[in-house]
């Protein structure tokens, strides 16, 4: 008799390290930050221009980050073109400063924004010989005024009131003093009294002002550079500074005015030659400030979130949500029906026979779907969790990537295949090249062209991959069927299908997704038609070798249409701008560009890949390298000039990525020049066994689910339409990437589980029954056309 020795505490820990586990402690951590951010609401409210006034940080590039909100940063074009607008429908722009010299210098500077010539012609006015100075724009129905009070004096008290009793009063009043009072007196007792006194004269005007839609801000004091300070200037002190601060807000909070204190974290010092005014850093911050707090609940800025209001639900996302629940519901009848007979049996002193299925129904996958879709939705679709611009360094985008290859050969493992590009191998490029994207996505990598250049040819790798595997799966079988067709666009589209109808986003927005489907629909077309490639499994291939002419005859079609439809863009955009599935191609803007800038980058890359394929079965046929064991591909000649080859192609491709200047030009040249990285990658990886019968097992498996990370990552990692990043750990960015990421991860994986328990149900072995079901997800697709107008 065996006997089983009890597992020790750290085996029993060991155990407990798995996925589901991990998606649990997800799940956890969800529900947790959902009660934290609802309790941050709770207390401070929802708004998020109390963030934007309130708090911040300075990044590594020196600009200024909000508190859980995103700041655009605008160009005189924008400011004027969201002045332009509200004046158009009919809305009077007028902001008025009031205070002492630090008010002044930023009505100066606010004025430096919007203004956009030096010799004003008649429409413009400006008035800089009387103490109370007026900048005017006609055009823009802009009325821009300073007030001078260096105390909250008579003057402030009488201008707020005679704002009090105007119909139209500005539309926004920014206020602030107190530098003279500590010029002049010490912040003793008494005078901060006086000085609370004074400001308690002020609370009736502003909640008046208040119910005119008019917002006042009142600026707290900045700090002083201590070191710079001159003259009668060295009397103030910091710690006077923050006494009359504490004394505003005490009084000011119980009022209609909002609290600006955010500038107080600006680095005043820097720039100032005297040490008390603003820095010109300082000011351009508050400029942005005030024009974020302004413009863009008005305007469609992405990457601008504070002070914005969420985008509203449609009545389709309802019905959406409301399918998911009904799934939820059903799927918990049936679990508790399921329950209760169980119970009824034991108690009955029967046993079950079997037991029941693991497996989950597709109504409990659908309602899981669900709820990570409302995690979906609540992330990305409502400002309920926070929001922050991103941040590119060169640091921040090479040491991660850094850390993920570290990262990923730690996790290396032998390989059960030895050939050239077998499915680990395919799965390890596919997922390391995710992960560097993603690390690109949240960068904000982009706007460095070299580094776009380089990602753009690892979009080009899995475009070739998906040809190389398409093809050499249709080679090996034959397969052209209905079903296969399906299954393939099923996993490709089942998550980005779900994502438009419940994140309100058109089906371009996916981007990747739609070419990778697009050039697949158009492969598999040619390769279905006649005349037939038979499986390689049979001995037709040996003895009629005009299956290659076959395969040539396909390619050069395929080839053909592309050729055809680049020469002209115009009879491209005939073609893709069609109704009924114009939609599939056209961008919010109901514009096709964007699908034409993307499909002509890439449009050789499954070409390329389908060109290897046939290269590699003819190698394979001629005994032109051997992959069947563990040794070297070639000679040893042969496999140190493929070598030293493959190091010169991607040493020329990274190399023209440096010497083009010219994004436009990069694009064209890259869709000829694409396979000359890929094939020299896929020659290093391969031509060595040692490195052929490896592979990372971490990189792997995330090859596994690389769709649905793509799909997933606008949501619930990133925000704002990819513009952003989502905020769960505010004030802490490492922690809270680290956070999001597993989340994301994690979701992600689940995703892929549930779309691989609906599959063999929406897309069945039976042809009959695709096409049925095909039919009813064009019934529903219909009417929804109808209402968007795609019919």
């Amino acid at each position: 008799m065996v006997s089983h020795s009890k597992k020790s505490s750290a085996e029993w820990f060991i155990d407990q390290l798995n996925v589901s586990n991990a998606k649990l402690l997800a799940f956890v951590l969800v529900l947790g930050f959902i009660g934290y951010h609802g309790v941050l609401h709770l207390r401070y409210g929802p708004d998020s221009c109390t963030w934007l006034l309130s708090s911040g940080r300075y990044k590594g590039d020196h600009e200024w980050q909000p508190y859980g909100c995103m700041l655009h940063r605008y160009s005189k074009i924008d400011a004027r073109r969201c002045l332009r607008y509200l004046a158009f429908w009919g809305k009077y722009n007028s902001f008025a400063f009031i205070g002492d010299s630090r008010i002044a210098q930023l009505y100066e500077h606010f004025i430096g924004v919007l203004k956009t010539r030096l010799d004003p012609d008649p429409s413009y006015s400006l008035e800089h010989h009387t103490p109370n100075n007026t900048y005017t724009d006609e055009k823009l129905r802009l009325s821009v005024r300073l007030v001078w009070s260096h105390d909250v004096s008579r003057t402030m008290v009488e201008q707020f009131r005679a704002w009090e009793r105007e119909d139209e009063p500005p539309s926004v009043i920014v206020a602030g003093t107190g530098l003279q009072l500590l010029l002049t007196r010490n912040a003793t007792t008494l005078v901060i009294e006086e000085y609370k006194r004074n400001l308690t004269l002020l609370v009736q005007a502003i909640d008046s002002l208040a119910h005119k839609n008019t917002k006042v801000l009142w600026k707290l004091i900045e700090s002083v550079d201590s070191s710079k300070l001159k003259n009668e200037f060295k009397k103030i002190s910091n710690s006077d500074i923050d006494e009359y601060n504490r004394a505003a807000i005490e009084i000011l909070t119980h009022s209609a005015a909002r609290i600006w204190s955010s500038p107080r974290l600006v680095a005043l010092g820097a720039g100032s030659n005297d040490g008390w005014a603003l820095s010109p850093r300082a000011l351009r911050h508050d400029a942005q400030i005030l024009l974020n707090m302004f413009c863009n609940d008005h305007m469609n800025f992405n990457d601008g979130s504070c002070c914005a209001m969420p985008e509203p639900h449609t009545q389709l996302q309802l019905l959406t949500f409301a399918m998911f629940l009904v799934c939820g519901v059903l799927a918990g009848i049936k679990a508790t029906w399921r329950w209760s007979q169980t119970i009824q049996q034991r108690l009955g002193g029967y046993s079950l026979v079997s037991p029941p299925p693991t497996t989950s129904s597709p109504l409990a996958a659908l309602a899981k779907l669900g709820m990570i879709m409302a995690y979906f939705y609540l992330c990305d679709r409502t400002n309920f969790f926070m929001k922050e611009n991103k941040y590119y360094s060169e640091w921040s985008f090479w040491l991660p990537v850094g850390y993920v290859f570290a990262l990923g050969l730690f996790f290396t493992d032998d390989s059960i295949s030895t050939r050239v590009l077998h499915r680990e191998q395919t799965n390890e490029w596919k997922g390391w090249m995710q992960l560097v994207i993603l690390v690109y996505q949240v960068t904000g990598a982009s706007k460095v062209l070299p580094i776009y250049m380089l990602v753009r040819a690892l979009v080009s790798a899995y475009l070739f991959l998906t040809g190389y595997g398409h093809f050499t799966y249709t080679w090996k079988t034959g397969d052209t069927s209905l079903v296969r067709y399906f299954r393939v666009i099923f996993r490709l589209n089942f998550l980005t299908v779900v994502l438009c109808l419940t994140m309100n986003r058109p089906y371009q927005f996916y981007s990747f997704i739609p070419l990778v489907s697009f050039w697949y629909t158009l492969m598999f077309v040619i390769f279905a038609l006649p005349p037939d490639i038979a499986p390689s499994s049979t001995h037709t291939v040996e003895t009629k070798p005009y299956q290659y002419l076959y395969i040539a005859l396909k390619v050069i079609g395929l080839l053909s249409i592309v050729t055809v439809l680049y020469m002209s863009e115009f009879f491209f955009q005939k073609i893709f701008v069609t109704r009924p599935w114009k939609a599939l191609f056209v961008n919010s803007d109901d514009d096709i560009h964007q699908w034409w800038l993307r499909w002509k980058q890439d449009r050789y890359s499954m070409t390329y890949g389908i060109i290897f394929a046939v290269a590699y079965l003819v190698a394979q046929r001629y005994s032109l390298l051997d992959d069947n064991n563990h040794s070297n591909l070639f000679t040893p000649g042969v496999s140190l000039t493929a070598t030293l080859l493959a190091f010169i192609g991607i040493g020329s491709y990274v190399t023209y990525t440096f010497f083009c200047t010219n994004i436009f030009d990069c694009n064209e040249i890259h869709s000829y020049v694409a396979f000359l990285p890929i094939v020299s990658y896929i020659i290093l990886r391969n031509v060595s066994g040692a490195l052929r019968t490896r592979h990372s097992s971490l990189f792997a498996w995330f090859g596994t689910i690389t769709l649905e990370l793509f799909a997933s990552q606008s949501h619930i990692w990133l925000a704002a339409d990819t513009h952003g990043v989502l905020v769960l750990v505010p004030s802490a960015p490492i922690l809270n990437l680290i956070i999001t990421s597993y989340i994301f991860i994690c979701a992600a994986h689940e995703i892929h589980r549930l779309t691989g328990i609906i599959l063999p149900y929406a897309v069945p072995d039976d042809w009959k029954l695709v096409l049925r079901n095909f039919a009813i997800f064009l019934a529903i697709l219909v009417p929804i056309g109808i209402h968007d107008g795609m019919f």
